[in-house]
């Protein structure tokens, strides 16, 4: 796994993968946000309601803690077992928006995580122990390495997806 070097580097590169993978869907005709093509397993807006709802988890983790609260990941109703589960989630609460409106929610929430990421000292980043949402799994990753799996790492991953899509659907 990638590490990071400074928070800087982390903020570099969240903010580097989520212009490029969401660049890629302004060549998406909203009409189209929903089609299946074979040997992509998730539709456009999918691939977005995905990176949502982790964003959108790991600030309500943060939020929790804040607020006292034993936070439980990934969250009560779904344990780590359930994902796809979890993943239906994320599509059922996004599925009503427009392309355009997914891209805005998404920038905005990677904004939102960047001012997160700028808010922890290097020992709450870096560390283990950092958060107790952090601490919440038998692994125990220091938070960047929660940050990294939920961002660049998807970001990359979902990024060779929608360019496989649109190249099935013979979009430049």
């Amino acid at each position: 796994m990638q590490e990071y070097v400074n928070r800087q580097a982390l903020i570099d590169e969240i903010t580097k993968r989520a212009k490029l993978f969401i660049d890629e869907f302004h060549s998406v005709n909203n009409l189209h946000k929903d089609v299946f093509v074979n040997e992509v397993d998730r539709t456009p807006s999918q691939m977005i309601a995905y990176q949502l709802g982790w964003l959108n988890l790991i600030l309500s983790w943060e939020q929790d803690n804040k607020d006292g609260k034993n936070v439980i990941t990934p969250t009560p109703d779904y344990k780590w077992n359930n994902l796809g589960g979890l993943y239906q989630s994320f599509y059922d609460k996004y599925a009503e928006y427009s392309l355009e409106t997914l891209i805005e929610m998404f920038n905005h929430d990677v904004n939102k995580i960047i001012q997160l990421v700028k808010s922890y000292n290097d020992k709450e980043l870096f560390e283990q122990g950092g958060r107790q949402w952090a601490t919440s799994t038998p692994s125990k990753w220091p938070i960047w390495k929660w940050i990294h799996i939920n961002t660049v790492a998807p970001f990359k991953t979902f990024r060779t997806k929608i360019r496989k899509w649109k190249k099935i659907r013979g979009i430049v």
